[in-house]
């Protein structure tokens, strides 16, 4: 198949030579005897002709070629183009095209594999060390001649069910802590609510997360520092009267929480646990609660004022 893709590449260069050294009148001529006899040979044609692939792919290249050189549409290429359709040789083209950039590239792409001593080194040195994350083994590594990057060492350690180094040290990660101490753990979030003249209210509720009851803790238009800190200290007195038990509060990184704020809960040893940045779903009662009070009661009343 090569050696006649060659021999059709040859034949037709030296069609090309020969052609060239023809006058534009002989040109002409040749055309028009050329197109005469294509004519009759297609119309006593019984069956459709079918070029082989090396025809195929010479037809289109000359083809998209006489396209780019005449600038002549698809349509005008029926004049030249008599065996098939001017789109099914342009169809082609596009198909060699494809194949071309379709071929597998023979170099390896990805990351190299990890030598194996390098590999049972990372596992010896967190099993060994539990409070060392990944960026303290990688420095280690390196202190001993190898080479590894974060990545690396944690798809290691994840590869071997090596926990991270918090967890591995003895730490729980908030999913156990939220499904295990809830009894223990009370949430605290604002939301707002719009009155019929647009004025802006804030609420500031708090959710005890193994009862799920909450507590309504004030309404302001103002919620600086010194009024959260305020409602901070009148919950924690009625915790007095209830004998409650708990041990952290959980609460996103809004400015109003003040240190005012979180010294009321830290007197109570109560242990402040601030949620990560953008993470709702770290202060998910809460947000689930919000939701639907807007859903099931604001979204169907008309606020008037701080009384209703």
């Amino acid at each position: 198949m090569i050696w006649f893709f060659i021999g059709h590449i040859f034949s037709t260069l030296l069609s090309l030579i020969r052609v060239s050294r023809l006058s534009a009148n002989d040109k002409d001529l040749e055309i028009i005897i050329l197109r005469h006899q294509l004519d009759a040979m297609v119309r006593k044609q019984n069956k459709p002709i079918r070029p082989n692939r090396v025809e195929k792919a010479t037809l289109a290249l000359l083809t998209t070629q006489l396209k780019k050189n005449t600038k002549r549409t698809i349509r005008q290429l029926g004049d030249v183009i008599r065996i098939v359709r001017p789109e099914t040789v342009i169809r082609w083209h596009r198909e060699l095209a494809r194949r071309k950039w379709a071929q597998p590239s023979q170099k390896k792409v990805g990351r190299p594999k990890i030598k194996q001593d390098t590999e049972s080194l990372i596992v010896r040195l967190a099993k060994e060390n539990l409070r060392w994350g990944y960026y303290r083994i990688e420095g280690e590594l390196k202190k001993l001649g190898f080479v590894a990057s974060l990545t690396t060492v944690h798809n290691v350690l994840d590869r071997n069910d090596i926990l991270p180094a918090p967890v591995r040290y003895g730490s729980i990660g908030w999913k156990t802590m939220m499904n295990h101490y809830k009894d223990q753990l009370l949430a605290c979030d604002f939301f707002t609510c719009e009155t019929i003249f647009l004025r802006t209210f804030y609420v500031l509720i708090f959710i005890e997360l193994g009862k799920r009851r909450v507590h309504l803790a004030g309404v302001t238009t103002n919620p600086d520092g010194l009024w959260v800190a305020q409602q901070a200290r009148q919950l924690v007195w009625q915790f007095d009267e209830t004998e409650t038990n708990f041990r952290c509060l959980i609460r996103d990184n809004d400015s109003k929480y003040t240190d005012a704020f979180d010294t009321v809960f830290e007197s109570q040893d109560i242990r402040i646990v601030p949620t990560p940045i953008q993470a709702p779903n770290a202060n998910a009662y809460s947000e689930s609660w919000v939701r639907t009070v807007r859903e099931e009661c604001l979204d169907h009343i008309v606020i008037i004022n701080e009384a209703h």
